[in-house]
């Protein structure tokens, strides 16, 4: 990004919070050119970008719309959170490989970019008598239990899980569920992709 750039971008910055905190206050252009002794076509032109200001009028102005001028440039060049929400329900319904009716993967994030680094899943079963072949894969995985109870494998062991409890497991050794205890079952699973160099 060029000076230029950063400069415009700031411009438009503080003219859109200096706009916003006077619509804010309910105060009419002038009101506020009056009590920061500058013209109302300056004012104008700042709320507009369409002049570079000095510190000292943005003080004048902060004081005059009761702020501080560090207020003013608070949130400029914060990062955007590029979080993805998935709301109740809405998650992309997936097929598992040997997973039958009655069993359903649902993912609960997705467009990661090339490289997986994680996928969580919420999983539901509503039938006793579904069986599953064994799982592997690479990296780590991690169980949340949130309804019903099952018997759940890893490798030689098995381990009984109901809700509120957490299984976390190396995913290169078969693993998956084993018994179904409680129907319907409701759990959340993460695989977690070991890094690659």
């Amino acid at each position: 990004m060029t000076n230029n750039d950063t400069s415009g971008n700031l411009e438009r910055f503080l003219g859109n919070t200096i706009k916003d905190l006077r619509q804010q206050h309910g105060l009419t252009i002038a009101e506020v050119a009056d009590r920061a002794d500058i013209s109302r076509g300056m004012l104008s032109k700042i709320e507009n970008a369409q002049t570079a200001t000095s510190l000292d009028t943005l003080s004048k102005l902060a004081a005059a719309l009761g702020v501080s001028l560090s207020a003013l440039f608070r949130n400029f060049d914060n990062k955007t959170g590029g979080a993805q929400l998935v709301k109740k329900g809405e998650g992309m319904e997936v097929v598992r490989r040997g997973t039958k009716r009655g069993h359903t993967y649902h993912l609960l994030s997705y467009d990661q970019g090339p490289t997986k680094h994680f996928e969580p899943f919420l999983i539901t079963i509503d039938s006793e008598s579904e069986t599953f072949p064994a799982f592997e894969h690479p990296g780590t995985e991690f169980i949340y239990m949130l309804e019903g109870k099952i018997q759940y494998r890893h490798g030689e062991e098995t381990y009984i899980l109901e809700p509120g409890d957490s299984l976390t497991f190396r995913g290169d050794v078969p693993h998956g569920p084993d018994k179904m205890m409680q129907v319907p079952i409701k759990f959340v699973t993460v695989l977690m992709y070991p890094h690659e160099d």
